[in-house]
């Protein structure tokens, strides 16, 4: 079984090779104890180990907080890597305009979120003013302050791979052509409505079994 080094604790873990055949060009970093994860999940349907995740009308029923205008994205995958899906919604003063999701068999987290930004922009008139939310800190450094520099040199960088690579060269050629557009941070699970919202909608190819 091939073998790595976490990046933050320095121990020995190893991924079982038909896992790695799966995803290609993933280069594991952490082990399973410091793998990231969002804040709030708890596995499956991130509403407990077993419970289903809330749909987007439990949402809009509990939830009433945060920004009230904007596209929203998450994009996930139970177990990470594993299936996944990922969910957008454009929001103006309180009020959906359009909303989509999405489901993939073998994906990881962060490609969920990218493929979110993806569809967002796509959603979006070239001349639109607004602003794409997502709860992955990563896309945002990405998109916002990585992306422009990694292009001038031929989509490489000195300290490795970029990890996603095509997506990442998607995601920010869209984001080129929404310059009255920015990518910007929100916190996850923290009662932000249409961020729990987008979280629904990621969530749905659970519910559906």
């Amino acid at each position: 079984m091939p073998s790595f080094t976490c990046t933050t604790c320095g121990a020995a873990f190893s991924i079982p090779a038909a896992t790695l055949a799966k995803f290609h060009g993933w280069k594991p970093r952490f082990c399973k104890e410091h793998a990231p994860k969002k804040a709030g999940r708890k596995g499956p349907g991130k509403s407990g180990a077993t419970g289903a995740a809330s749909t987007p009308a439990e949402v809009l029923a509990k939830h009433s907080g945060g920004p009230q205008d904007g596209v929203f994205t998450d994009g996930s995958s139970v177990p990470n890597p594993g299936p996944g899906g990922w969910g957008v919604v454009w929001v103006r003063a309180g009020a959906i305009v359009e909303e989509r999701h999405g489901h993939h068999p073998a994906t990881t987290n962060n490609r969920m979120e990218l493929t979110a930004l993806i569809e967002a922009f796509r959603m979006l008139p070239e001349n639109a003013e607004t602003t794409l939310w997502t709860d992955s800190r990563l896309c945002v450094e990405t998109i916002e302050t990585w992306a422009a520099s990694w292009e001038r040199n031929g989509w490489k960088r000195k300290t490795g791979p970029i990890m996603n690579v095509e997506l990442v060269r998607e995601v920010y050629a869209l984001r080129k052509l929404h310059p009255r557009c920015r990518v910007a941070w929100i916190a996850a699970h923290s009662g932000h409505r249409w961020n729990e919202y987008a979280d629904s909608l990621a969530s749905a190819w659970m519910r559906k079994g």
